[in-house]
């Protein structure tokens, strides 16, 4: 039986994204064009391979055997591909990188420019989104994650800052009218600009110092989804409407132009910088390869 690959591919692409929609946008294609390619490939096989609601779509039995068998042998048909790359004199091809907000925001604009400047026939396409997901199921070839959320068969590069901070900061106006917390204990009687994360929890504002460690589960009128919506919350802050705690590299603007003032300085946690991360079950494709190596030699 003679099957299109790219029937296959689009299978593999809404099956790992479980709908029609995210399956395109993963994938650079269209939903319909996506839809069209599974009809195809479920009438030639003659097995319905995906359950279909108007809210979710899953593989069914059949489907999941297929995934189980296919996904490797795709990825060894991209690697066989790849090899190619090697005989040229500059490799070429797409680099599909899934990220968090932050690393979109604070650690690839000073990597981004000079990558693609080094290697102008790689296409770099970013997905910045603060859920986890599995890169390679979403189709990317790598992704950017802190050292708790990394799985541990994944192969872990350093990437960026190597220790950051966790800032508080608000208004000087805010503090003038609310007063200045001499301690972390003190913000929960202040107006504090909280995040959620996708998935509905909304952790604690932690600091630590001399060894002690406090997690403190704030209050505040305003909520924001973690990431996607940090400037909304950065802007309230600059504005008075409570005390913000982020990134101290996100705020460092604000507090070097004094629109926010930095309180409990002491007390601001410092943890390990992110990591790009990626399978070391495959060969790696040329263009992730080469910004491996570009990652590694601190250009």
């Amino acid at each position: 039986m003679k099957v299109d690959l790219g029937d296959l591919n689009a299978f593999v692409a809404v099956a790992g994204a479980k709908g029609f929609r995210d399956g395109a946008r993963l994938s650079g294609g269209s939903a319909s064009s996506l839809s069209e390619a599974v009809r195809r490939l479920e009438t030639q096989l003659g097995v319905r391979l995906l359950h279909r609601t108007t809210r979710s779509v899953r593989p069914t039995e059949a489907g999941e055997r297929l995934l189980e068998r296919l996904r490797p042998a795709l990825t060894e048909v991209e690697a066989a591909l790849d090899v190619v790359n090697g005989f040229r004199d500059r490799p070429a091809g797409t680099l599909k990188l899934n990220v968090p907000i932050s690393a979109a925001r604070l650690v690839l604009p000073s990597i981004v420019p000079r990558f693609l400047a080094a290697y102008p026939e790689i296409s770099l396409e970013v997905i910045a989104e603060d859920s986890f997901v599995d890169v390679l199921a979403a189709g990317c070839d790598a992704g950017i994650r802190y050292d708790e959320r990394l799985e541990q068969d994944m192969v872990a590069v350093p990437i960026g800052p190597r220790v950051q901070r966790f800032a508080a900061a608000a208004a000087p106006s805010y503090l003038d009218r609310r007063g200045r917390p001499e301690h972390p204990r003190d913000l929960l009687g202040h107006a504090c600009l909280r995040g959620r994360f996708a998935s509905g929890s909304m952790p604690p504002w932690e600091f630590e110092r001399d060894g002690e460690t406090l997690r403190l589960d704030v209050t505040g009128q305003l909520i924001v989804r973690i990431g996607s919506a940090a400037e909304l919350s950065i802007d309230a802050a600059i504005a008075g409407a409570g005390v913000i705690y982020l990134f101290e590299d996100w705020l460092r603007p604000h507090l070097d132009s004094g629109a926010l003032e930095p309180i409990l300085e002491p007390w601001w946690p410092r943890f390990s910088g992110p990591f790009l991360y990626y399978s070391g079950r495959r060969l790696l494709p040329a263009p992730l390869r080469a910004f491996v190596d570009f990652i590694q030699r601190g250009a």
